[in-house]
């Protein structure tokens, strides 16, 4: 039941890191299209990093801003292409390698996606975005000590980047080891305060405690948040803190709840499964 996003997704690249001094205007279209981009307007995107790449036609950065639009567009064809040159131009960037894992995910390859995630890191081992990506892969396909390594590794390289924390907290608690999932908790807590993704840790932590009353009431202000998917979430884990009171009708409510948000929660659909069932409160183990 993992809550954290993938980090970077697009990874928009509006400077330059290569050592070939590179034409103003070039870097100018290139920081320009990579912020229409990152609003998603895709003409303008298109316009100025196509003038980026007329100005420098070797300007990888700017073939791996085209190669993302391609993505976004859903040319994945073209996307391949755009990418791949912009690897060929200059491999001792991490951000071709990582732009193409995120094809390579997108088109259902995953080991390939994940090898060009590592490929990322072996030219930059503190580039974030495929550092977060692989971990969040490695945990998905149940490989959980490794995806411990790689959060853990995150945390010190984006120590301001919440993902770490989270994939941290959720691979400990995969792997059985709720004493580091406390600790880790706490660090972050003293790091981002009161996020609504960190009540969701503490919250969670209750939770597994048998404190289903405290997780409530924690959890309770985060279902007004406006931000439907955060709103979702929590009235999800309020479902599952009635369901261990014992509360069946009202952990039905809270599930229905997050579904009216978010029809495919899968911790809102847990619940009601579990109520159906002769005795729901033995599956709260799998939280």
């Amino acid at each position: 039941m993992a809550t954290w996003a993938v980090m970077g997704v697009f990874g928009l690249l509006a400077g330059c890191t290569v050592a070939v001094p590179l034409p103003p205007k070039a870097l100018e279209m290139n920081r320009l299209g990579a912020a229409a981009l990152g609003a998603g307007d895709l003409a303008t995107a298109e316009a100025r990093l196509a003038l980026a790449i007329e100005y420098s036609p070797k300007f990888t950065e700017a073939w791996v801003n085209l190669g993302l639009l391609e993505l976004r567009r859903g040319d994945l064809a073209q996307a391949r292409k755009d990418l791949t040159h912009a690897r060929s131009l200059n491999p001792d960037l991490p951000t071709p390698h990582h732009a193409l894992g995120l094809l390579d995910e997108q088109t259902s390859r995953p080991k390939q996606a994940e090898a060009n995630y590592r490929a990322a890191l072996a030219v930059n081992p503190g580039f974030a975005p495929a550092r977060a990506n692989l971990g969040r892969m490695l945990f998905a396909s149940g490989r959980h000590d490794e995806a411990r390594e790689q959060f853990l590794r995150l945390t010190e390289v984006a120590p301001d980047a919440l993902e770490g924390w989270l994939g941290l907290v959720e691979s400990f608690v995969r792997l059985g080891r709720e004493r580091d999932a406390d600790i880790t908790t706490g660090r972050a807590r003293r790091r981002f305060g009161n996020r609504s993704e960190v009540v969701l840790l503490v919250a969670r932590q209750l939770l597994r405690r048998g404190a289903f009353g405290e997780a409530e009431a924690i959890l309770s202000p985060l279902t007004a948040e406006d931000d439907p998917v955060r709103s979702a979430t929590a009235w999800a884990w309020v479902a599952v803190a009635r369901l261990g009171l014992g509360h069946m009708d009202d952990a039905a409510s809270a599930a229905h709840e997050a579904l009216e948000e978010q029809a495919t929660d899968p911790v809102a659909r847990f619940v009601l499964l579990q109520i159906a069932s002769r005795d729901p409160r033995e599956s709260l183990a799998a939280f």
